[in-house]
Formats: C-alpha cells, structure tokens, sequence
C-alpha cells in the first residue's frame, strides 16, 4: 500500500462529527467528503464548526504549548512533557511526534477551510455567505500563519482535496505570507467587527480580530527572510487603526485592571479579540479518565507545581492537578518582575501563597521549640490549621533565622525547583467538577494589549520610538492599577528598544503561548535563550529557530520530488 502524505490526511468528516454531532452528520456517513458537502447549508455550518474547533487541537492540549512557552528566556521544562524538544537536545529530532501532531492538524483543517472557501452554500444570502467564508479565510490564515512561523517554507495548499496525494512541495515563506495576508485582507472587508457586535458568538472571527491577526503578521514578516520594506509600517497602521477606530466603535477596550483580563468567567471582556473555545461536554473535550486524552484545555494543570506533598497540602481543584510541565526561569520572576511596588503584574499572574487544605498532614511544632519560633508556639501542636498559609513565597531572599520565624513553609527564590516554584495562573478554573477534570474555559489568543505593543514594536523598529512611547504606556499605565498616580509607570523615547519591547511583553503576556514566536521574529532566540534559559543554553543551535519538517511527511512523499528538510536536521 502507497504511504499517503501526512498533511493531506482528510480528517474533516471525523472533525464534524465530534464538534458538530447531528444525527443528520451521523445516519449518512462517508469515508471521503466531496465539495457537494459544503454546498448545503448544513454541511457548510458543520464545515465551519470543524474548522473552529481545530483550534481546540492546538491551543488547550500539552502539545503546541511544549512548542512555545518552555524553551524560552521565561520557562525551563519541568516534569515529564518533551524534554528533548524543550532542552533542545539530541533527543528531540525530525521524530518528534509532538510537532508532527501540530503539522497534521493544521493542514488537516486548512484542508476544511479549503473546502468551505472553495464551495458557497446554496440556500443563505449573499451578505451570510461572505461573512461564514471571511470567517473560513479567518481561520485558514491562523492555521497557516503557525506553520510558517514553525517551519518557514511550507507546503502552500490552496484548494480542497477530497482524495490523498503521494506528492508534495515547500511554497517560499514569500509566498505562504502573501496567501495569509491576502486571506486576512478578505476576512477584515467582510466580518462583524467586533466581539461585542450584537449577534457575534464567542470564539466568532470578527474584523478586529482579523486586524489584529494581520498586524501580527506584518511583524512577523518584517522579521524574517521574506520580508519587505514597509512590513513595519503596515503593521503599525493596521494596529493604529484598530486601537483608535475599530476598538472604540466596537466598544473594545483595555480592562482598567491587568487581573480583569484572565479573571475566570471573564474570557469575554472588553479587551478579548478572539478566543478558542473549550467545552465541559466529555464527548467532545476528551475525558479525565483517559489521561485527559482528546483536544482537552490542560492549561489549568501545566504550571501547576508539586504542592500536593507539602506539609498542610493535597490535590484541589482550586490550585489544579501538578503537571508541572513548565517552571519560571529567574530571569522571569527574579529580573523582569522584579519592581512590584507601581508595578501590580507579579501578583497578578503567579500565585505565591497555598493554604492549608489537609489537616492530617499539618506538622507539630517539635519540643523543644527552636531557636526564633514565633510567638504562641507550644510543642506537640499543629504548626497552623485548615485555611491558614501552608507555602509561601515571598519573592525575595530571607535569612534562616528569619524565615525561622514563620509557621509555614517559605520558600525564597533561591530555594524555587521544579517541584515548587511560582505557577502562573492565567489558566487555572476553579469550577472544574473534580480535581483531576481538564478546564472549560475559553483560551484568550488575541487581546488588545498585544495589539498596544505590536504597534510600539513596529514603530520602535521603523526608527520612530517617540511615536511609540504612548501605545507602550498605555498598557504600563493599566498595570500600576489601582495606583492614584499611574504615571509613575510611565518611560520615555529613549527607552524603547527592541530589548525593552521584550521585556515588556514577558511581563504583560508571559505564558500566553507566544513567547517562541515572539524571540524567533526578533532575531533574539538564541541570545536569550543561552542568557537565561538553564536547560537550553549549552544545546541550542542556530538551525533549531526552525523546527525540523516532520519525518512521517518526508517518508510519505514518494511521488515526485523528495520533500526537503529543514536545514541542519
């Protein structure tokens, strides 16, 4: 049997099965779909849910993540996850099985997209049928714009197919962003334009969201070998735009408070351009009793440190199930977050403090008492009780003696290990029906406070850091809050670097699954990496600023020309 080329795999009919289960889907099953399937109206709106739910693949599972928030100047690896790709050592190469899954579900459901924008519905309006296909032309842009930013040159598919090939060839990186600039284009001219816009679904692809996404790109470009000379400034007009027209008239905005942003049960603020959305219904989220397996929201549980074995300590739903697949570097928590006086962001995205949940496992203070125990300590008695501090992490280093004086455990910075540190906890969902269950929650992909910073970014880069200075403290501002006098936030021209830029999105996005991307564009991957990245700094190598074409999709290209590798793979 001829091997059959890996992104060309259609699984879209079992993608509308599990996103868009109709007994209509169901009583008619097909083993190849055909573009009469999108031509109605219901197979085009299942189409269309399919091609949404993709996302639910790559933005919530412990798989794209490992791609782009561990391996970076703000997280080394922690526990189990792929080590190998994170670490940048040997044992991560073209096999990885994590990248190959990412390959596979994008083309799989730019594959779905193809099919919607390739073949109009018959039975809607032509106002209906333009939007339901910008939102397709949305999507596919999203899927292709993580491919080229993984992988550089790829395979540039723009057409449905209904039957697998045993060939395949790489478009330039030139032309893969062309394609995705020109779909975002289509998507702005005909989309709601807002999130908030009456009607508009959570997670729908809107103009603002489409401009934004566009913004991105031209950075993104502007970045690599495809660039061209006014990528800059297209990015910070489209931004521009966005931020002083489109937001206010969509009644977007920035949240007064940074902790208002990922607040849980606020996924759909005033500041969110797009979010995937996740389900609690096991038949389309995967299910805890199977290793969380399926497009689940894990999030909750990755940055989740091993608290449950500490004295006073177990496994809660509040502070999550400890995957610990990542821990902050000290650059991250240490260095970046360091001023915490004007500054409110550190607490506002990691918690530092654990409270007692587990009597039976409370420690007796010994007799006799130590030297420098606290007033009120008696031997024999428990060292504190449910609902008091159990860990704390203070974020500064203590003496001995001084720490000594606390009931709790304490834990200074230099004392952080991949078993316990800060977790970030942007993700965490407390209305999890058990401890062990993965979130439901909406992942926030695109928020007005990047859309702040790419314009500054690309004036910054175009030589115009005075014309950047208000869209970056506008967003510093917001992070003094509840500060009388947020001004004290405030920097000046000459401040505004490349470097600062960085710095400043570690502080405003850490986390959010960007962070890769973000140190590729900028040319800063490997400097900052060997700065401040102990598992990656003695392996990484200038080749790995790519990621090696999966070898199932070389293997499977047996027509034709031999499907090239990227370079020093």
């Amino acid at each position: 049997m001829k091997r059959i080329s890996i992104y060309l795999y259609t699984c879209l009919f079992l993608g509308l099965l599990t996103t868009a289960c109709k007994k209509t889907l169901v009583e008619d099953p097909k083993s190849t779909l055909t573009p009469a399937f999108f031509t109605t109206t219901q197979g085009f709106q299942a189409g269309l849910t399919a091609a949404y739910a993709g996302f639910r693949t790559i933005f919530g599972p412990d798989s794209y993540f490992e791609m782009v928030v561990p391996g970076t100047d703000e997280f080394i690896a922690g526990n189990d996850g792929n080590n190998g790709l994170v670490k940048y050592n040997s044992n991560f190469n073209t096999s990885d099985g994590i990248v190959a899954g990412i390959w596979k579900n994008c083309y799989t459901y730019i594959n779905t997209c193809n099919g919607l924008i390739g073949n109009a519905p018959s039975g809607l309006d032509a106002a209906t049928t333009a939007s339901m296909i910008g939102e397709a032309k949305f999507l596919r842009a999203n899927y292709y714009f993580i491919l080229v930013q993984s992988w550089g040159d790829v395979t540039l598919n723009k057409t449905f197919q209904a039957t697998p090939t045993t060939s395949a060839t790489k478009a330039p990186m030139a032309d893969v962003y062309a394609f995705i600039i020109q779909d975002l284009k289509d998507a702005i001219a005909v989309l709601p334009a807002s999130p908030l816009t009456s009607g508009v679904l959570p997670g729908k692809a809107t103009k603002a969201a489409a401009m934004h996404a566009l913004s991105k790109v031209y950075l993104a470009r502007a970045g690599s070998s495809a660039k061209q000379a006014d990528d800059y400034k297209s990015a910070y007009t489209i931004a521009l735009d966005l931020i002083n027209n489109v937001a206010p008239a969509g009644g977007l905005k920035l949240q007064q408070d940074f902790a208002s942003v990922y607040a849980e049960g606020n996924e759909a603020n005033s500041e969110v351009l797009w979010t995937v959305q996740h389900t609690p219904t096991l038949a389309y989220n995967g299910s805890p009793t199977q290793n969380n397996s399926g497009p689940d929201n894990l999030l909750c549980h990755l940055f989740a440190p091993k608290y449950e074995v500490q004295p006073g300590m177990q496994r809660s739903t509040l502070y999550g199930r400890p995957y610990i697949r990542v821990v902050p570097t000290h650059w991250l928590t240490d260095t970046i977050f360091k001023e915490r006086v004007n500054d409110k962001r550190y607490n506002k995205t990691f918690q530092t403090t654990w409270l007692c949940n587990n009597a039976a496992s409370v420690p007796n203070w010994p007799n006799p008492l130590p030297a420098g125990a606290p007033a009120g300590a008696q031997p024999g008695a428990p060292k504190f009780t449910v609902g008091d501090t159990a860990i704390w992490m203070p974020g500064y280093e203590m003496t001995a003696a001084q720490i000594a004086k606390y009931r709790y455990q304490v834990i200074p910075p230099s004392k952080y290990s991949i078993a316990l540190s800060p977790a970030m906890f942007k993700y965490f969902d407390t209305k999890r029906p058990d401890q062990n269950s993965p979130s439901s929650r909406p992942i926030i992909i695109y928020r007005l406070a990047e859309t702040y910073l790419i314009a500054a970014e690309a004036l910054v880069m175009d030589g115009r850091a005075a014309d950047a200075v208000q869209y970056v403290n506008a967003v510093r501002e917001r992070a003094a809050y509840p500060s009388a006098n947020p001004s004290v936030m405030d920097v000046t021209a000459d401040k505004l670097t490349l470097d600062f830029i960085l710095d400043e999105r570690s502080r405003e996005l850490c986390g959010e699954m960007m962070r890769w991307t973000d140190l590729v564009r900028t040319g800063k991957l490997l400097e900052r990496v060997k700065l401040h990245n102990t598992d990656g700094k003695n392996n990484i190598k200038p080749f790995q600023v790519l990621r090696p074409i999966p070898q199932a999709q070389i293997d499977a290209t047996i027509t034709g020309t031999p499907y090239p590798q990227n370079p020093g793979w």
